[in-house]
């Protein structure tokens, strides 16, 4: 991937409030497997899709967009809930690949770009105006940065998804990995990280609700704390391995003993045996519960060797170039 961005969430809008119908199909197929749906995402005529939520009634929500095949998968709980097709970002606008998180949500948006131009059931991804909404599909990249998609999808996502989800763009064909990870919290090493720094600081109170992220910076030796659309901390780590590229995880489930399960999201063009615990990371006990107090199914963490000293607050945080 060329860029590689995390924003994290802003005031939310209004959402849909109807139901999921049970599948909407123009493939023949009623659910979605691992082994069928690049099969099917290549089936796919512009403007078609498939959505089958059945397949994975609940749980956190990911959507990968290939920008090389005009296509997109949604996943549920680590599993492929529905395929479309979409319409990105055309030569001179092309949509930036990287990671991304939705950042706010408007039904009856319209463009602040481009003269009013409408853009229903908007789901943001950057300040600067890319976003997942309704739009023409041409069957090749025709928009002005956005990832256009068909009407009735875009109305059935996004009264699917909270604000924060996670949305992967990238121009390899491959999908995703997403597999079972260990408490990445949890196993973070319990030595310590010495003296906290000038700038650390811990004010949950900044934002009381809202989807939650963490972001590690191993070049930085720093970890900050995202709640609805603030950073809510900032911690001073110690890291025991540097790495080339960044690590994503995802918060499935936790139960009222406190037991968490976590997957891993293994990007395109990395391997399953390639890994990312925080137990390469040291951090202490305070730092540790605080970050327990704030954590919910759905929040993630991003491990990224990009350096973010100068970050101050969330209207251009992006990890990468």
């Amino acid at each position: 991937m060329s860029m590689f961005a995390l924003l994290a969430a802003a005031a939310l809008a209004p959402q849909v409030s109807a139901p999921e119908p049970a599948t909407v199909t123009v493939t023949g197929r009623a659910t979605l497997d691992n082994a069928s749906v690049l099969r099917s995402a290549k089936a796919l005529k512009a403007g078609e899709y498939m959505w089958a939520p059945q397949t994975a009634p609940a749980g956190p929500i990911l959507m990968v967009v290939n920008l090389e095949t005009q296509r997109a998968v949604v996943y549920r709980n680590g599993l492929p809930i529905a395929i479309t097709t979409v319409s990105s970002g055309k030569k001179g606008h092309e949509t930036p690949t990287g990671i991304f998180t939705v950042l706010q949500k408007e039904k009856d948006h319209r463009s602040n770009l481009y003269n009013s131009a409408p853009m229903p059931f908007m789901q943001r991804l950057t300040w600067d105006g890319i976003a997942l909404h309704a739009g023409a599909l041409p069957g090749h990249a025709a928009s002005h940065g956005c990832i256009r998609l068909p009407a009735k999808f875009a109305q059935m996502l996004y009264g699917a998804t909270p604000l924060g989800m996670t949305v992967v763009v990238t121009k390899r064909e491959a999908l995703p990995a997403v597999v079972p990870a260990g408490d990445v919290i949890a196993a973070a090493a319990k030595t310590g990280a010495g003296a906290p720094g000038a700038r650390d600081f811990w004010d949950p109170a900044r934002a009381p609700t809202g989807p939650v992220s963490i972001v590690v910076s191993t070049t930085d030796r720093a970890l900050f704390v995202i709640r609805g659309g603030r950073i809510i901390g900032r911690a001073t780590v110690g890291v025991n391995r540097q790495i080339s590229h960044p690590y994503l995880y995802s918060l499935q489930s936790a139960d009222s003993a406190g037991a968490r399960r976590w997957t891993r999201i293994a990007l395109p063009g990395q391997t399953l045996d390639e890994d990312m615990q925080l137990g390469d990371v040291d951090m202490t006990a305070a730092t540790r519960a605080a970050i327990e107090s704030v954590l919910v199914p759905g929040a993630t963490v991003v491990v990224t060797p990009d350096a973010l000293t100068d970050v101050s607050s969330l209207k251009d945080f992006v990890i990468g170039k």
